[in-house]
Formats: C-alpha cells, sequence, structure tokens
C-alpha cells in the first residue's frame, strides 16, 4: 500500500515537475530506497543482536538472581563465618593468654615440683643411706646374734655339764659324809662333829679328843678316830683334805721353838697330816695343813666356853673339781 502511494506521488510530481527534478527525486528516491534497505537490514541485525542481547540480557538476569541468591547465602554464611571466626579469634585469644598464663603457672609449678622432686630424690637417698646401714647394721647385730647364741648354745651345754659335774659332785659328797657317820659313829658327839656345807664337809675334833693343853701330841683316842677317817680317805681317792689348826686366845708360851698360836696351830695341823699319811695309802698330794691360831673362831664371846669350842682341828674335805676347773678355763 506504501509503494502505490509513493508511486502515484512520483508519478504526480513528475507531470508537474520537469525531467532534471524527476531525475534528482528519482535519484533520491533510489537513494531513499537502498538507504531503507540498509537500514532494514541493518534493522534486522540490530533486531536479531537486540533479541540475542534480550535473551542473553535473561539469561544474565536469571544467572544474577542467581548470583544474588547464592551472595545471600553466601553473605549469610559469611557473616556466621565471620562472627564465628572472631569468635574462634576470641577464642583463641582467651586460648593463647590461657595458654600464656598456664605455661608460666606451669614453669613455676615445674620448678616447685622440680624442687619437690629434688628434695624427696634427697630424702629418699638418705633413707637409703640409712635403710643400708640399718641393714648393715642389722646384718652385724644378726651375725652377732647367730654368734651370741652360739656362745649361749656351748655356754648352756657347758653349764649343763657344770650342773651334772656339781649335782655328781654332791652325791658324792653326800655318800663320803655318810661314809664317815659310819666310820666315826662312836666319835659323833664326842667331840667330833660331821657337818655338809657349801659342798664341803666338815669334821671338826674339839682339842679333848686329840691334844692334850698346850701339846702338839696327837692322843690314843684321837689317832683312833683320825685312822678311821684315813681309810674313809682311801677309799675315796678324789677328796682333797685340808687340815687346819685353831686355838683359842689364851697366849701360848713356852721356851722351845714354837713361840705363838700361830706356830702351835700349825705343827697340830702338820700333826694329823703325817698321822693320815702314816694310816693308810693316801697320796699327799691331796693334803694341805693350815694353821689360823686364834683369828677364826666359832664363838668371838671369849668366855670359857668359847675357848673350848674355838680350840678344834677341822680337817676339811672337798671333792676334786679339776673337771669343773678344766671347763670353766676352756674359751
Amino acid at each position: 500500500m506504501k509503494k502505490y502511494i509513493v508511486f502515484l506521488l512520483i508519478a504526480g510530481l513528475a507531470a508537474c515537475v520537469p525531467q532534471r527534478q524527476f531525475e534528482e527525486v528519482q535519484e533520491k528516491y533510489n537513494k531513499a530506497m537502498a538507504e531503507n534497505k540498509d537500514l532494514k537490514e541493518t534493522g534486522m541485525a540490530t533486531e536479531a543482536k537486540y533479541n540475542e542481547a534480550s535473551s542473553n540480557l535473561a539469561i544474565l538476569k536469571k544467572s544474577a538472581d542467581a548470583m544474588k541468591a547464592d551472595t545471600l547465602i553466601m553473605g549469610t554464611a559469611l557473616r556466621r563465618l565471620t562472627t564465628n571466626y572472631d569468635q574462634l579469634d576470641k577464642t583463641y585469644r582467651e586460648l593463647l593468654d590461657v595458654n600464656d598464663r598456664i605455661h608460666k603457672g606451669s614453669l613455676k609449678d615445674a620448678e616447685d615440683l622440680r624442687k619437690k622432686y629434688e628434695n624427696a630424690l634427697e630424702q629418699l637417698h638418705a633413707k637409703e643411706d640409712a635403710a643400708n646401714r640399718l641393714q648393715s647394721e642389722l646384718s652385724a647385730k644378726e651375725q652377732s646374734l647367730a654368734k651370741l647364741e652360739t656362745e649361749i648354745a656351748v655356754r648352756e651345754k657347758k653349764m649343763h655339764e657344770m650342773q651334772s659335774i656339781l649335782s655328781r659332785k654332791d652325791s658324792i659328797v653326800r655318800a663320803l659324809k655318810d661314809k664317815l657317820s659310819q666310820a666315826l659313829l662312836g666319835f659323833e658327839n664326842n667331840g667330833l662333829t660331821i657337818r655338809q656345807q657349801d659342798g664341803k664337809i666338815y669334821v671338826s675334833l674339839e682339842n679333848q679328843l686329840l691334844f692334850k693343853s698346850g701339846s702338839y701330841d696327837v692322843d690314843e683316842k684321837g689317832k683312833e678316830a683320825i685312822k678311821k677317817l684315813a681309810k674313809v680317805l682311801e677309799q675315796n681317792p678324789d677328796i682333797n683334805v685340808m687340815v687346819e689348826g685353831h686355838t683359842d686366845t689364851d697366849k701360848y708360851s713356852s721356851s722351845g721353838a714354837l713361840k705363838d698360836n700361830w706356830d702351835l696351830s700349825v705343827i697340830r695341823a702338820t700333826q694329823i697330816v703325817k698321822l693320815l699319811l702314816s694310816s693308810a695309802n693316801i697320796d699327799s698330794k691331796r693334803l694341805t695343813a693350815a694353821g689360823r691360831g686364834e683369828f677364826l673362831p666359832i664363838d668371838p664371846s671369849n668366855s670359857e666356853t668359847a675357848k673350848k669350842k674355838n680350840r678344834r682341828t677341822e680337817i676339811i674335805l672337798t671333792p676334786k673339781l679339776d673337771e669343773l676347773y678344766q671347763m670353766l678355763n676352756e674359751k
């Protein structure tokens, strides 16, 4: 329709205007048509580009919306992460501070612990040393105790043996006393007494049975008693004999060799010893003579009765204790 109207306009103009003008118009028309074609082509290309751009824009908008959504999510996440990070950073810093304080405190505690450990170790070593010393002392004491126990056992054995010897000796003494009592039966309580004391037998003879006043010659009645005593001693060779002479306090006066009571007591004891040896087979080594003078009285009152008691000869019989002495001297 448009082309037809244009054609009528051109025809009308052609009729109205000269050829030159027509040609100018025709030329302009052709030029306009060419331009219109170019514009049309350009418009189509532009439209295609526009459509393409619109499509791309839609895609971009969609992508932008998606990106906006993602950005929102990411922003939220980022804010959360930022918050978490800040919190973590704060916590981390707090932890660093705590760690620093712990580290400083640990160093102090470690130093204290080290000192305590060293003190404890030193005390432990001291206790170990003390324990070792005690162990050494204990070992030494155990050895000493073992040695002592052995020694005690040996001594107990020796004591039992000694007790056995003493018991045997007591039995011998009792048996000897019985034999003497039988042998001297007629003399007991007639100036002669027999007693057992301290593991020994004491045969005490008053001077009236043995000697006249101031004399050292043995009377016949006294000789009879001494001879019977000698026979008992002969049958008991394990008995040692001590003969002691005793006087009263009266002064002894003589123009002879004897000067005093000492001399008189000694010679009287010697006379009894000689009589024992001559009356029986007795080893002289078993016999001892001693004089006591007036210095070991039975009764110190110095009365006539006391003087009579004190004037005596004592024959002391002692079982031989060689075996016992030997045991005592053994180490």
